[in-house]
């Protein structure tokens, strides 16, 4: 046995870790995407995520082993990153999983012997953990395994109980421990000094079901989870001081030294911060682009954008003013290739994405810095200590600054941010996508799980049959599982067959009927929770039963319409390729029965002419009446082939490839023509950007596309009776009719001013002398913004050293106050902009503007006196 750690780089820890487990009898699958199958999770986040239905035992598993090496992304405690030896946003979790085979004895010795003989790490400087009531894991390590009973630590649930939910399966824990000073003894061993120890190997031994109640049920089927962090091997075993100075880290921080023109070595702690913030963040984002998720405000998107803005941030700490994230990501693209190909296959979308946020970011960073700069200042010398919702939100909604940027950056300055009334603001905007749980929920909708071990899953029968008889396995109401329902409820269904469609890969589920024996249920909607189908509707006559035997009845006019837009989705896709750019890929999609959606990532608008030519391509495709050929193929051998993979697809060693020969070729399990001739014509109806470098095209295809030229055509009569023209003059009617409106608006807008300058001479009577200055503060009647702005400039020409503030309520609930302050004013210290601001505020409003002349307004109508007011008394107290 070796007495010192081998020193191996991160790629020969991996491989030897799937190797190790490959000889005992583990299949090795690939890593699943950093976008996870189940929705309640944001992003992959563990290891074990991927297998989470096998878990459940809502899937079989197609074999008892199985070992992975997971790439895994976290930003729940992003401001560790950095600070800390081991915090990261991205890392890879190398796992070995027995499902219903070995338990704790086999995984304990396994993880001895992968520890100790293949990595080489010193007994004496291991220590392990087990949960305080599993003598079984205990005594293994004591007499099985020999390890003296002073290095195993008994701990309590919250460190070494495994749960997944209020509910579910749930089991304790064993973790093995890295001793960094065994000669610090034995007694009084304290796991949580992190500079002594660091867990680098999990063990969960999932042998419970936790009910509604607490009660624990032992599993039929006992599982093993296991979890060996990549990164914190590779910091014991390359014996440097914490994880970012690994092989598999520091590279990157290198390549961002390099470009800073420093030293990492020989650089403060602050530098070292940043230098570890990019080196972990670029390779969060080079992995999550490769796994097709796109920039955006919300959802995965919002993460992926919000670390690619740190990374330009601390890239201007350490001195960096240009774009740099593309040089970095090509040394992150270099590690990562050997393990993850997926990375260089898709390097120049991952640098385009890069380069186009980067230079966004950084058109706006600058003046953002700025006002931010200034606010803090302000709050400091306010004596505050915290900056408030309101401003926290201007920077976000102007400058684009995500909220953790500006808390970050006023933490630095020791502020806080009022993050509830930020959030008001932005709920005032618009309702934002909802934050998904980092944490891995193993429960199922309502009571689902716990049918799980006595169903099957639903088998899918609708690629052939339009309808079917089935077996009812459970119903549900509100969630809840219930023998039977009547007339009137709505439920959601389980069959253990089913012809209909479950909502997937952007097509929505098949409408239709489940029908028995007196009973008629209408199904409305169609969704899927793991391998079971949940057909949701409402029971319109009669009771339904578990057990009972009934007929389920797709919709099959709206199928036939679903299949049209699906197919024409893919002629869609490949038009874009071929007409537009070859590396067009799909960012989203929508399928339903009387139009599609779908959005691809293209950095500019399509031109007029080049929607014309899609939509021409696509109805010669159409016209030429390409076959369907359908097929299930091994993976490798449908992307040999150069079959298309779809946007948020997961697949399995066996894929369904959808080929229109000489047309299109992509991997999808919707329902589609079996001839394009079956879709019968395709219209687009627009293209528009959705998001930074996301653009959306909406269409129509087959009998919607008469549904859509009624609705043009009622449109087209509508105008052409009011207008009194025909359809064909329509349009220059309607450009005589704009023109003729604009000349009436600047009409209007002129006399305006001119009864606004009419009003405001009469005021002169009104200005006041205050020492060497004239003030005239007044309000004027129903006079739009623009002539009181037009108003206030005039007086001031004719007074002098002048200071005019004028008030007017042009509309119902709206208030506007300009200010317009001489030179000789602006020396005394007052500025119109600020000025006018903060007497808006009394009106419930704000605003701002130059020195000499700024404009605000508010909402309360009835606090303008009071603000006219306030502004008088302000002016000659500062002008005496």
């Amino acid at each position: 046995m070796a007495s010192t750690p081998q020193k191996l780089s991160g790629n020969a820890i991996r491989d030897s870790f799937l190797d190790f487990f490959a000889q005992r009898g583990h299949k090795i699958l690939p890593s699943a995407s950093l976008v996870p199958e189940d929705p309640t999770v944001l992003l992959t986040i563990a290891g074990m995520l991927p297998f989470k239905p096998i878990f459940l035992g809502q899937r079989t598993p197609e074999f008892n082993r199985a070992t992975t090496s997971q790439k895994c992304i976290r930003t729940n405690d992003i401001e560790n990153v950095g600070r800390t030896k081991r915090h990261h946003t991205f890392f890879e979790m190398l796992g070995n999983f027995s499902f219903g085979d070995y338990f704790k004895a086999q995984a304990i010795s396994w993880g001895w012997e992968l520890s100790t003989k293949i990595f080489g790490l010193p007994p004496e400087r291991l220590v392990v953990s087990v949960f305080q009531e599993d003598d079984e894991a205990y005594n293994i390590w004591r007499d099985n395994i020999g390890v003296p009973v002073a290095r195993i630590k008994r701990m309590g649930e919250e460190d070494n109980f495994w749960v997944s939910g209020p509910t579910g399966p749930c089991g304790p824990c064993s973790e093995i421990y890295y001793d960094f000073h065994p000669e610090r003894g034995d007694e009084n061993i304290d796991l949580e000094d992190d500079t002594r120890f660091i867990e680098f190997y999990n063990l969960v031994f999932m042998q419970y079901n936790r009910d509604a109640s607490g009660n624990l049920t032992p599993l039929q089927n006992k599982n093993i989870d296991t979890g060996m962090g990549l990164e914190r091997m590779a910091q014991i075993l390359q014996q440097v001081p914490n994880n970012y100075e690994t092989d598999l880290i520091f590279p990157i921080i290198e390549s961002a030294a390099q470009i800073a023109g420093i030293n990492y070595h020989s650089s403060d702690e602050n530098t070292k911060v940043s230098l570890k913030v990019i080196g972990d963040h670029v390779r969060s984002v080079v992995h999550m682009i490769a796994d097709e998720i796109r920039a955006a405000n919300v959802g995965r998107g919002y993460v992926l954008r919000r670390l690619i803005r740190r990374v330009v941030r601390h890239g201007r700490l350490i001195g960096i003013n240009g774009e740099f994230i593309t040089q970095v990501a090509e040394t992150a693209i270099s590690l990562s290739e050997s393990a993850y190909p997926n990375v260089r296959q898709r390097e120049a979308a991952i640098k385009a994405e890069l380069q186009r946020e980067e230079a966004n970011f950084l058109k706006t960073l600058d003046r953002g810095e700025k006002l931010l700069a200034e606010i803090i200042q302000e709050v400091k010398a306010q004596g505050k200590t915290q900056i408030s919702g309101e401003r926290a939100f201007t920077l976000y909604d102007t400058f684009g600054f995500p909220l953790e940027l500006t808390q970050e950056i006023a933490a630095e300055n020791h502020l806080t941010v009022d993050e509830a009334g930020f959030d008001a603001e932005m709920h005032k905007q618009v309702e934002r996508a909802k934050a998904a749980h980092e944490t891995i929920d193993l429960t199922v909708q309502g009571s689902l799980d716990k049918l799980a071990e006595h169903i099957h899953a639903t088998e899918f029968l609708g690629y052939t049959q339009p309808a079917s008889t089935a077996k009812v396995e459970a119903i549900l109401i509100d969630g809840i599982a219930q023998e039977e329902a009547e007339a009137g409820t709505e439920v959601q269904i389980v069959l253990n067959q089913t012809p209909f469609y479950a909502e997937s890969g952007g097509q929505i589920g098949d409408r239709g009927y489940v029908s028995g024996d007196g009973v008629s249920v209408g199904v409305t909607e169609v969704k899927k929770e793991s391998d079971f189908f949940i057909h949701f509707g409402r029971i319109e006559r009669g009771t339904i039963r578990v057990g009972d035997t009934v007929t389920a009845q797709i919709d099959r006019a709206r199928r036939r319409r679903a299949q049209a837009n699906h197919t024409a989705t893919h002629l869609l896709q490949a038009a874009l390729k071929k007409i537009v750019d070859d590396g067009i890929s799909q960012a989203g999609s929508l399928v339903s029965f009387d139009r599609l959606r779908f959005d691809f990532n293209c950095p500019r608008a399509l031109t007029s002419e080049e929607i014309q030519q899609i939509e021409e391509q696509v109805n010669t495709w159409i016209a030429e009446a390409h076959p369907a050929n359908i097929e299930v193929l091994p993976l490798a051998e449908a992307k040999a082939r150069g079959a298309v993979a779809m946007f948020g697809e997961k697949y399995g060693e066996q894929v369904r490839v959808i080929d229109f020969p000489s047309v299109s070729m992509e991997l999808c399990g919707g329902t589609h023509v079996s001839n394009t001739a079956e879709i019968g014509s395709f219209k687009i109806i627009s293209e528009a950007g959705v998001a930074s470098g996301v653009r959306r095209i909406e269409a129509v295809s087959g009998p919607a596309i008469l549904d859509y030229l009624n609705v043009r055509d009622t449109v087209v009569r509508d105008l052409s009776d009011r207008f009194k023209v025909k359809p064909e003059e329509l349009p220059e009617r309607i450009t005589t009719l704009q023109t003729e409106l604009r000349n009436a608006e600047k009409e209007l807008a002129t006399l305006k001013s001119q009864l606004a300058i009419a009003k405001s001479d009469s005021l002169l009577q009104k200005v006041e002398s205050v020492g060497d200055y004239q003030v005239l503060v007044a309000q004027m009647e129903e006079v739009d913004p623009e002539s009181l702005k037009t108003a206030a400039e005039r007086l001031l020409q004719k007074m002098t050293h002048g200071a005019v503030v004028l008030g007017s309520i042009p509309e119902a609930g709206k208030v506007s106050i300009v200010a317009a302050f001489s030179p000789e004013v602006n020396k005394k210290g007052l500025q119109a902009g600020k000025f006018v601001g903060a007497i808006a505020k009394i009106c419930g409003g704000g605003g701002g503007g130059r020195p000499n002349l700024a404009q605000a307004g508010g909402r309360e109508t009835s606090k303008l006196p009071e603000a006219l007011a306030k502004a008088e008394s302000d002016l000659k107290s500062a002008l005496i």
